[in-house]
């Protein structure tokens, strides 16, 4: 399948775009699948066509229609790559797509590609761990500066206060994990992005742009190039890859911020593996079939632990009141409520690790989105890089619990709940 859209020109799904886009079986003898291209390097037919590689790779020349450059060397392309991120790409209805090594060099990439000494970065909390880390204590090594403000209802006014408060003409980044990890809330994404579209008003050199981390939702059931925004960063471990069998990150978005981000990934060596990608091809063909029976435990799930007597409060979209914001911005711009589940047990920490000690089903552990479900404790694990104070302003603290629901039989999952929870009387 060569094309995004059938012979009327209507544009295929993704789940079927996931089953073929970019692949053509007769250049690999015919193989239904795409094979594994282990190889650093690659052979050019004349001197001449690998001089051209280079012109378009490297940016010294814009290609003519219908060209692209070739292939050259795995870190700066490789058929799995390409096959991954065009088909990424397709999911997330961008113009493109790169792979990264992890998560965390995606973001990271991103923010060396657009951030200069004296730029300011404005970022919604809570953000995960090691994001809040690289942005409140790497990035201000450099001259780069960061301002966290509440995800939420109230986001908008907060971003729009912090800028008065910086300058505009110093605000370069505005970035927002939505819903938030691990607190679920949501932040609307239509808003951020009329933010930056008043920041670049007045026709600055560099343009303000909206990053934003869909990591939670997935492709699957939000898509932020829908609402304008300018660049989309996962941590493809999760979701994307969803067998916890490798570590993994993307870049999509409009191309000429991801071919930006691209020369920055070719410098700075951050590009993901051949074999990764290959492994994330398999998983994005059975993205929205987990994804969805994944929402359907953590429904059912969330319904359970909300009525429970030993559980204090439990965060997951499918419990918004319908008349909230949460509620309203979740229907803007979500079309599911996803699979992570964060609560509350009585006891404190010594009752969160209780509960944790004692289930069977739910492996101990961080990362999230996998087959299989994982249960974690936040504050002391993949928050722990944040101030705990930080974190407690956000709701989250030493009692809480967070949920990556996987695809097992829901009532086993319900019943090894019950018997941990036991454990708290």
């Amino acid at each position: 399948m060569h094309s995004r859209f059938d012979s009327e020109g209507k544009e295929y799904s993704p789940e079927t775009l996931a089953l073929g886009l970019g692949y053509d079986a007769f250049l690999s003898e015919g193989s239904i699948k795409p094979p594994l291209f282990l190889t650093s390097t690659f052979k050019f037919k004349t001197a001449a066509e690998g001089k051209r590689f280079f012109e378009l790779i490297y940016g010294k020349d814009e290609p003519k229609e219908g060209e692209k450059a070739g292939l050259v060397y795995s870190r700066l392309n490789n058929p799995n790559m390409e096959i991954c991120e065009e088909r990424i790409s397709a999911w997330d209805k961008t113009d493109k797509a790169i792979t990264f090594s992890s998560g965390m060099s995606a973001i990271s990439t991103t923010m060396l590609a657009f951030l200069k000494p004296g730029d300011h970065v404005i970022a919604t909390m809570p953000v995960y761990g090691g994001t809040f880390f690289l942005f409140k204590n790497i990035l201000p090594k450099y001259g780069m500066n960061f301002h966290m403000v509440a995800a939420g209802d109230n986001a908008p006014e907060l971003i729009r206060a912090k800028i008065k408060e910086i300058g505009a003409d110093k605000v370069k980044i505005i970035y927002s994990e939505t819903p938030g990890n691990p607190s679920n809330v949501m932040t609307d994404i239509e808003e951020i992005v009329k933010i930056t579209k008043e920041l670049n008003s007045d026709g600055r050199e560099e343009p303000a742009i909206a990053v934003i981390d869909n990591t939670f939702m997935g492709p699957v059931f939000q898509k932020p190039i829908e609402q304008g925004a300018d660049l989309i960063v996962y941590s493809a471990t999760k979701f994307i890859s969803g067998h916890s069998d490798l570590v993994a990150g993307v870049v999509t978005g409009k191309a000429h911020f991801v071919d930006q981000v691209t020369l920055y990934r070719t410098i700075l060596g951050t590009q993901g593996s051949p074999h990764n990608a290959w492994l994330m091809t398999r998983s994005l063909e059975t993205l929205s079939i987990r994804m969805h029976k994944q929402q359907e435990n953590a429904i059912e799930l969330a319904k359970f632990l909300n009525e429970h007597p030993k559980v204090k409060w439990v965060s997951h979209p499918s419990l918004f009141a319908k008349d909230s914001n949460q509620y309203k911005i979740l229907q803007k711009q979500c079309t599911g409520v996803g699979a992570l589940i964060t609560f509350e047990v009585e006891g404190g920490e010594a009752g969160a690790f209780k509960v944790l000690d004692n289930v069977d089903l739910y492996g101990l552990a961080v990362s999230l989105g996998g087959t299989e479900s994982l249960i974690e404790h936040p504050m002391s694990m993949t928050h722990a890089d944040v101030p705990e104070e930080k974190l407690e302003e956000i709701g989250v603290n030493a009692g809480t619990i967070r949920i990556s629901v996987g695809i097992e039989n829901c009532d086993d999952l319900k019943k090894d709940l019950v018997q941990a929870l036991k454990k708290l009387n």
